[in-house]
């Protein structure tokens, strides 16, 4: 289908657009594709009259099999080549679905089109006010979503902050527990390094090398008795002083400290530059002295300062306890000197004895050495372990002396006075045992005679080199609920013999057992040269003892007793 109408008048172009819409409605285009062509047409239907001339519109409906129909509409101008044609195309039915109706031809056709147009318009509008409506639902939903949006900013940046913050605090909590697992860490390694001593020169020794420099950069150690000042000789600090005779921590500095339990005071005359944090070092009686401080850096933390105070009362007791200690360990030293008896002199037998203390604890236990003549000439020596340590044991190893030698008065052989010794031990400290080897020499007799109540053997050097080990059927425990009866034994001594008696402190150790270090002796005894035991028998006593005793630390007491003969006592 093809239609051309002729527009030169207004007329002509109203015509026009009644036709076109009628056709297109022909076809099948809704009110609103009918609005939007008719709208297009007449804008263009006006610019075309405005101009002038003649024009034409053609509207031409084009149906290609298998694709879509369209209505194309055509205006063209009559001079081509000074005005170039419009066109426009719109989807349409391939065949009329209603009657055209024609052109419009008088005034009530002009005025149906027209009324018509109006309701193609006002369906337009309608459809144009729904879309409005709709638009601006839309936009109420899009501003609702909006400050939905907006308030969910607002809550994800207060949830950020506040997550900040958590995390800021979670960091400071995470700091501050470092810092207390660092600050208690140190403590107890402190507390390790100070009671680990009982030698009080050595714990103020280690004072500056615990707090320098991690909790301070000086360190200076004021000891009330003065033979500990860590400090050159001088005047000291007012603050110090104060500290001594308050007892309370006191902090000088030219701006308040605010310490926890530590009372501010002006800057020191002698260092006002310096920082000074003053701590008693107190004890249950009075303080022991002050430990003077300066800041590792411009001041110290609260924190610090609570645990420098503890430090300071902990020093205190380890310093108080090592004193304590060293009194008692030398009046224990005294006491055990004075219960060991200076050996005679004899021609012809010379003996040399060492006892050396436990270095653990009061330095006092039940070992002891003897040597002493009976009413016919006889020398006894006797060597001995009381069972335990201690004050209790020392007493007991007093009496057992004693006793011997009272017995020993009555004359009796090494087995008899071993057997007295078990029944007075027995009946007077059931609970308390000892073990004893006790040898006698003879004047004018080439033997020796002894006796062993459970103690290490004897060991017998003879001038030919070889140490003998005396291990002869011994006695039981003095001191056991048992009846028993020690027997004698006798073995030759030709002149240059050396006869050793100790303690098991000498020869035990845990972890090897004694026969070993039974072992080890008698090879460092048979190492000896004659003439050295004739000459120095003090200082071989001294030279047997050092290999043996490789260990500073000793759990048990020592004791080693020799006695070498010569052409004289014979």
């Amino acid at each position: 289908m093809k239609r051309t109408w002729r527009i030169d008048t207004v007329t002509d172009a109203a015509k026009a657009r009644i036709a076109t819409a009628r056709l297109a409605s022909a076809y099948g285009l809704t009110a609103l594709e009918r609005t939007r062509l008719t709208t297009a047409l007449s804008a263009r239907l006006r610019q075309c009259l405005a101009k002038g001339g003649s024009w034409r519109l053609t509207l031409h409906v084009t149906a290609v099999p298998g694709e879509q129909a369209q209505l194309q509409v055509t205006v063209s101008s009559s001079d081509p080549a000074e005005h170039a044609p419009w066109r426009t195309a719109v989807a349409c039915a391939a065949r009329p679905v209603a009657d055209d109706g024609g052109v419009a031809g008088s005034r009530a056709d002009l005025a149906e089109s027209l009324m018509g147009a109006d309701e193609d318009t006002a369906l337009l509008l309608e459809k144009l006010g729904e879309q409005e409506q709709l638009v601006a639902f839309h936009r109420e939903e899009l501003h609702q979503t909006n400050q939905g949006v907006l308030a969910l900013h607002a809550e994800l940046d207060a949830a950020g902050q506040a997550q900040q913050k958590a995390f800021a605090a979670e960091r400071r909590a995470r700091q501050e527990a470092e810092s207390a697992r660092r600050r208690l860490t140190f403590l107890a390694n402190a507390s390790a390094a100070l009671t680990s001593s009982l030698n009080h020169d050595e714990i103020v020794r280690r004072l500056p090398q615990l707090l320098v420099p991690e909790y301070a950069g000086s360190v200076e150690v004021w000891l009330f008795d003065g033979d500990d000042d860590r400090r050159p000789p001088g005047p000291r600090a007012a603050v110090a002083v104060l500290a001594a005779r308050t007892g309370r921590p006191q902090c000088a500095a030219r701006e308040p400290g605010d310490l926890p339990g530590v009372d501010d005071q002006p800057p020191s005359a002698l260092d006002p530059e310096r920082p000074l944090l003053c701590l008693p070092l107190p004890t249950r009686r009075a303080p022991l002295g002050v430990l003077t401080l300066t800041p590792p850096g411009d001041r110290w933390e609260p924190d610090d300062a609570v645990m420098l105070i503890e430090f300071a009362r902990r020093a205190s007791i380890a310093i108080d306890n090592a004193r304590r200690f060293e009194r008692n360990r030398d009046i224990a030293e005294t006491l055990q000197r004075a219960l060991l008896t200076d050996l005679p002199a004899t021609p012809g037998l010379h003996l040399a004895a060492r006892y050396l203390p436990a270095t653990h604890g009061l330095n006092i236990g039940g070992d002891w050495y003897d040597a002493f003549r009976q009413p016919d000439g006889s020398l006894i020596a006797v060597i001995g372990d009381v069972t335990g340590h201690g004050l209790h044991a020392a007493v007991m190893m007093s009496q057992l002396r004693t006793a011997l030698r009272a017995y020993a008065v009555d004359g009796g052989s090494p087995g008899t006075l071993l057997t007295r010794l078990h029944m007075f031990l027995h009946h007077l400290q059931p609970d308390l045992y000892a073990t004893a080897v006790i040898a006698r020499f003879q004047p004018g007799r080439p033997t020796l005679t002894w006796a062993a109540a459970g103690h290490p053997p004897p060991l017998l050097r003879t001038p030919d080199g070889q140490v003998h080990t005396l291990d002869a059927k011994p006695g039981a425990m003095l001191g056991i609920p048992l009846h028993q009866r020690i027997d004698d034994h006798t073995v030759d001594l030709p002149p240059g013999s050396t006869l050793a008696l100790y303690t098991d402190g000498l020869v035990e150790r845990r972890a090897a057992g004694i026969d070993p270090g039974i072992a080890r002796l008698a090879t460092s005894l048979g190492g000896f040269r004659p003439e050295e035991l004739e000459r120095d028998l003090d200082g071989s006593a001294d030279r047997l003892l050092d290999p043996l005793l490789v260990d500073s630390e000793r759990d048990d007491d020592v004791c080693l007793l020799l006695c070498h003969t010569t052409e004289g006592f014979v």
